[in-house]
């Protein structure tokens, strides 16, 4: 076993998921999301932490979900700790912050990627076949240049290993048609409203990942949305086409991964404290012009 999955932040609680960054604590009908300072590129899990990381996080993803509360349900029950089961009070500390609890839900097996933007993973696609998850896009599109309207493209879950894209045509032979219609609108909508909020503050959402799930017949927003671990997210006064963008998110971890002999597969490297140090200056940055008023 992978040794970091074995350090747990409330060891006597019952396990329900140990994510690639978070915690996740069963209590029948609803559960207990801790946020950590671990961090994960490729979808693997490094060996450095970034402290401080957890809580930011923890606190956007809680600020959006307060923002869209009124545009889809979400799984929010408390953000207090007073309010979560007293078994969890021993912990009230490491708590602090960095944890929801949650209502329980059937998870929707697959994650709602919005792309608003050609970058990462959809250019280097792009760059191979002339289209993303399916989607054909004009020829001669720049790294980062933005697209015409956003897309949907969706991928297949991993809570370990890769996600792999794939096509919406191909992932309704997976889940039901009207589903995948449901939460593509609900995930176009969102991303578009966040991203006209988020240019107000002069910040761009690129792209973004959603979560969902079930609950009585009814779609619930889950998880985490619209943080540095799920997002894109670009300085727009420093926004040009055709590069890789600076950027408030987790790409300061990539650029420097990308430049090591490194084959993406577990183990990670290390990190040296000066990518650390950049990260939770650049993460501190998002929130402070996302969430704190002006």
């Amino acid at each position: 076993m992978n040794p970091i999955e074995k350090q747990l932040i409330c060891p006597k609680l019952k396990l329900f998921l140990k994510g690639k960054v978070r915690e996740v604590y069963d209590f029948d009908d609803k559960l207990l999301i801790v946020a950590t300072d671990q961090i994960s590129a490729f979808d693997v899990v490094l060996p450095s932490v970034i402290k401080g990381k957890g809580e930011i996080l923890n606190k956007i993803s809680n600020f959006w979900f307060g923002h869209f509360s009124k545009t889809v349900k979400n799984h929010l029950i408390s953000t207090d700790v007073k309010n979560f089961p007293s078994e969890c009070q021993e912990y009230k500390t490491q708590l602090e912050g960095r944890s929801v609890l949650v209502l329980k839900t059937q998870m929707v097996q697959f994650e709602s990627i919005v792309r608003g933007y050609l970058s990462g993973s959809g250019y280097k696609d792009y760059l191979k076949t002339g289209a993303v998850c399916g989607i054909e896009l004009p020829k001669g599109l720049l790294d980062s240049a933005k697209l015409e309207k956003p897309i949907f493209t969706p991928s297949t879950k991993a809570h370990q290993g890769h996600d792999i894209n794939i096509s919406e045509k191909e992932l309704k032979t997976q889940v039901d048609s009207g589903l995948v219609d449901k939460i593509k609108n609900v995930s176009l909508d969102i991303y578009s409203k966040a991203h006209k909020f988020a240019l107000g503050k002069g910040i761009i959402i690129a792209d973004t990942k959603f979560e969902f799930g079930i609950l009585n017949g009814e779609i619930i927003l889950i998880d985490e949305i619209l943080t540095p671990d799920s997002s894109r997210f670009w300085p727009a006064d420093e926004y040009v086409p055709g590069k890789t963008q600076n950027s408030f998110d987790k790409q300061i971890i990539r650029n420097y991964l990308e430049g090591l002999n490194w084959d993406k597969k577990y183990p990670g490297p290390a990190l040296p404290q000066e990518v650390i140090d950049k990260t939770i200056v650049r993460y501190s940055e998002l929130y402070n012009k996302i969430v704190e008023p002006a």
